[in-house]
């Protein structure tokens, strides 16, 4: 049973939630732009002031490590680090595909999706990697995995094992909607990336002492980060 503080910006939104022994009791996020390094502190402050916390009260802080945008990550990671070292408490880690899984799963049992079969479903949650490039990964109903974590070039052949089986294959996240007409036969719901996501596993994390090492914990970005030359005239 643990305090914890989630963090999740490897996408357009800055989701930051506190947790308490596996269940969320607060929340901010933003999707108004890619202004996460002010957005991420203010939340974290924020949050603390609504329920009366001090940051020495929590017992971890959570971070989505990846894959997703580059710089996202490296703020959200960086804070977090940094706000561990600065309380001396554990830092957890957790796959930001995974957690994205964990937001449908959470949406299917509110009642906000409408799946049938959902049981036997392939939940594909798909983070925008550029162009028609996605970070993706298989899970069942139980968030559970089927794939590893890969980062897939989207064409109409993409995912055809999946697509004719008689399971349905749900596709979903900020890099799902751009391959929906793409894929025939995938099912295309609205599901966005949030520090909810992160709770439940969070508490697992905790639970089994899984810590990274603050010092050298880095974002798990998938790809090699790619530096182009700009094309303005500066002089």
């Amino acid at each position: 049973m643990a305090l914890i503080l989630c963090i999740e910006t490897g996408t357009d939104i800055c989701s930051v939630g506190i947790a308490r022994d596996g269940e969320l009791i607060s929340l901010r996020e933003s999707d108004e732009g890619r202004d996460h390094a002010r957005q991420v502190g203010v939340f974290v402050d924020e949050l603390l002031e609504e329920m009366g916390l001090q940051p020495d009260d929590l017992d971890a802080v959570a971070v989505g490590k990846g894959p997703g945008s580059y710089t996202g990550l490296r703020i959200g990671v960086s804070f977090a680090k940094g706000l561990c070292y600065g309380i001396q408490k554990p830092l957890l880690a957790i796959g930001s595909l995974d957690a994205l899984t964990e937001v449908a799963r959470e949406d299917y049992e509110a009642g906000i999706l409408d799946i049938e079969d959902w049981d036997d479903a392939v939940l594909c949650p798909m983070v925008d990697a550029r162009r028609m490039e996605v970070y993706t990964q298989r899970f069942n109903s139980q968030g559970e995995p089927e794939s590893e974590v890969s980062a897939e070039i989207i064409t109409a052949e993409s995912f055809m094992a999946e697509r004719a089986s008689e399971r349905p294959f749900v596709i979903f996240g900020n890099g799902a909607k751009k391959c929906e007409e793409v894929l025939s036969g995938a099912q295309w719901v609205s599901v966005a990336p949030s520090a909810r996501g992160l709770v439940r596993l969070a508490e697992e994390a905790y639970a089994a002492e899984k810590f990274e090492d603050i010092a050298y914990f880095e974002p798990f970005y998938l790809k090699d980060f790619v530096v182009t030359a700009s094309k303005k005239k500066l002089f």
